[in-house]
């Protein structure tokens, strides 16, 4: 079993700050890249940045300068610190993970149950 446990969502004003976290928990034999992804009302769901388990990230150009991806490997966490937020940046944010299981040799991806941001005056 492997569970992606997402905190730090919220209603925040225009121009303000918040910071995702996901922690991977589990029967995890190890991580590949690790990011999140968003999905406004009636749209598809669209990366917004991912970091592989050597660091190097990607991230979309609409965010790009104002969120940053980070991750811990040693406890098994992906951040995402978002500045500067923006109306358009309202949506539900999900954790995603390509994980290979204790016992098994392929990644798989698992999401995370996804954290509502709100960027409102």
């Amino acid at each position: 079993q492997v569970q992606l446990v997402e905190s730090g969502g919220g209603l925040v004003q225009p121009g303000g700050s918040l910071r995702l976290s996901c922690a991977a928990a589990g029967s995890i034999r190890s991580i590949g890249t690790m990011g999140w992804y968003r999905q406004a009302p009636g749209k598809q769901r669209d990366l917004v940045a991912t970091m592989t388990s050597g660091g190097t990230p990607n991230v979309a150009n609409s965010v790009q300068g104002r969120f940053t991806i980070s991750r811990d490997n040693a406890k098994n966490t992906v951040y995402l610190q978002m500045n500067s937020l923006k109306p358009d940046d309202t949506a539900v944010y999900y954790c995603n993970a390509r994980i290979v299981r204790r016992g098994r040799v392929n990644y798989e991806d698992f999401w995370g149950q996804g954290t509502q941001v709100t960027v409102s005056s």
